[in-house]
């Protein structure tokens, strides 16, 4: 759903952008004198893009302003879905654990979250560590974020990451997989002068 959601939301946005990018370089090619197509809406650079007979033409139609309200609020939710769509978050707000009776439990997402940023900051070489969970409760994901010391070897580190913290929390959930997107970023000292 996440990957549709995302193919979706870069093929409206690209044909929105490309539409308005070829209306606004037609508009601005009349205005600056080039000469219109036949079928284009304004005929020349004197043109306005609404004259008083197209402002004025369904004034009196009964039909028209409800018309036109009922088509601009309709934009509106159709852009607040869009925009919730895009910026809702994809943390699974619990995680479905395999107790091994064939029942299951739900483990709240944000303790698992919680238990991984506590393991994956305890491990050598890392200043500081985030960890946050994408996907579903019965296929949750992990995202963490490791700011590593000066002196830590990003390899160790991130063998340490999965081989440790993600190994505990795939072992403790019973999950068959625990997929993770990693970052690594080292600290930056400020230069002291020793003297």
């Amino acid at each position: 759903m996440t990957a549709v959601l995302g193919t979706v939301n870069r093929v409206l946005l690209g044909v929105v952008g490309l539409a308005l990018v070829a209306l606004g370089g037609a508009v601005l090619a009349v205005g600056l004198g080039a000469a219109a197509p036949s079928w284009w809406i304004h005929d020349s650079r004197g043109d306005v893009l609404l004259g008083d007979a197209e402002r004025t033409r369904w004034r009196d139609a009964g039909w028209w302003w409800p018309a036109v309200l009922a088509v601009l609020a309709a934009l509106v939710l159709l852009a607040l879905w869009w925009l919730i769509a895009v910026l809702r978050r994809r943390r699974p707000a619990e995680v479905l654990v395999d107790t091994g009776d064939g029942e299951g439990a739900l483990l709240r997402g944000r303790a698992l979250a919680d238990v991984l940023t506590a393991e994956a900051g305890a491990l050598d070489g890392v200043a500081r560590a985030q960890v946050r969970l994408t996907g579903r409760r019965s296929a949750p994901a992990a995202r963490a974020g490791l700011l590593l010391e000066p002196h830590a070897d990003p390899g160790e580190a991130l063998h340490h990451l999965t081989t440790r913290a993600l190994a505990h929390a795939r072992a403790s959930a019973g999950l068959a997989s625990l997929p993770a997107e990693v970052r690594l970023k080292g600290v930056k000292h400020r230069a002291e002068r020793v003297g």
